[in-house]
């Protein structure tokens, strides 16, 4: 099909058979896709919880509680700025760090999950375990108050919920 005539729908679907990124290796184009795969999808997330809570508030039209403490409901604790080109500003650099936190999720686990399986020689739940535990603990150290025990139950629950995807994957 020439270039002229490809649509936008034959475009998104090349993204899915042949990839959109070629870094000269699988493992990189792998793990460079998921990440700007779930980077753009954390940001979406951000920005519609935003707007969510944002919308929620004026809709009650107070952000104090009845004792007068202000709600922590907004995940973007600068957003209420002194202007809007603060509140801008919060929310940019917050999207971009949340973003940045779903794409090294989703790329560490990619990269992890595609190297087991060519060291092993197979996919199986032992390597969805080590590569959820690795992917937990890095994004327990993305936050900002990280503790040892922060850690190791991040860790933890990402071993859990990757076998449990693991092994469940083909009975739906």
């Amino acid at each position: 099909m020439s270039l002229e005539k490809r649509s936008l729908i034959d475009e998104l679907s090349s993204f899915d058979s042949g990839g959109f990124l070629d870094l000269g290796h699988p493992l990189l184009n792998r793990m460079a896709e998921s990440f700007t795969k779930a980077a753009g999808i954390g940001a979406i997330q951000a920005v519609s919880r935003e707007a969510y809570f944002t919308a929620v508030e004026s809709g009650s039209g107070s952000s104090t509680s009845e004792n007068g403490a202000s709600k922590k409901h907004h995940h973007f604790p600068d957003l209420r700025g002194e202007n809007n080109r603060k509140s801008v500003e919060a929310l940019v650099k917050s999207t971009g760090k949340e973003s940045m936190q779903w794409g090294l999720a989703a790329g560490v686990y990619s990269g992890l999950t595609y190297g087991l399986k060519e060291a092993r020689g197979v996919h199986d739940w032992k390597n969805s375990a080590l590569a959820g535990a690795i992917t937990g603990a890095a994004l327990a150290l993305t936050s900002e108050d990280h503790s040892h025990e922060q850690l190791v139950q991040c860790a933890m629950t990402g071993a859990a919920i990757s076998t449990a995807a693991n092994l469940l994957t083909g009975i739906f």
